[in-house]
């Protein structure tokens, strides 16, 4: 029992280390990175129909009618400026924080629907709108989401990556 004991603070040591250490820093660089890509094709997506995806936006029930084509419109460059920020590494933290807030809000969403019985796709990358209950998929989304809401958490807990403006400009 007391070798146990032992073992957990270096055990707990040692993800600490790589965590905060070098690797901490290239792995922070494949999450920046992983996020940059999700939110560039999401915003490329949607950009290339902006009605369509106010579409999207109005199926959910949630918005009022004057903010559905506002947020319609405007969230593909929302996403797009969340990508770029993320591709150059620049205000990682406030990214991921926003990030965040949008995922959860997404998660919201979808939650929502699924609970009101609404048969929706959820837009998310293009498309959207009512479709056929047979064809919603809530609980992969609702996942889907979780596990990029998760790469965002990473980003807020340690914003500090390889190859970032944020860090050319601490140097």
């Amino acid at each position: 029992m007391a070798s146990q004991q032992t073992v957990r603070p270096h055990a707990q040591g040692a993800l600490r280390r790589t965590v905060d250490g070098s690797a901490g820093e290239w792995i922070g660089l494949g999450v920046r990175l992983a996020l940059a890509v999700v939110w560039g094709w999401a915003g490329l997506a949607k950009i290339s129909d902006p009605a369509e995806a106010a579409q999207a936006v109005r199926a959910y029930e949630i918005l009022p009618e004057s903010l559905v084509k506002p947020v319609g419109w405007g969230l593909p460059f929302l996403e797009l400026a969340l990508a770029l920020l993320l591709l150059l590494g620049l205000g990682t933290r406030i990214v991921a924080i926003v990030s965040a807030v949008l995922l959860l809000a997404f998660i919201a969403g979808i939650a929502s629907a699924w609970a009101r019985g609404i048969s929706i796709d959820c837009g998310c990358f293009g498309g959207g709108g009512a479709v056929d209950e047979s064809k919603t998929e809530y609980l992969q989304e609702v996942l889907r989401d979780t596990g990029f809401l998760l790469l965002a958490a990473w980003l807020i807990y340690r914003p500090r990556t390889k190859f970032s403006a944020d860090a050319w400009l601490a140097s």
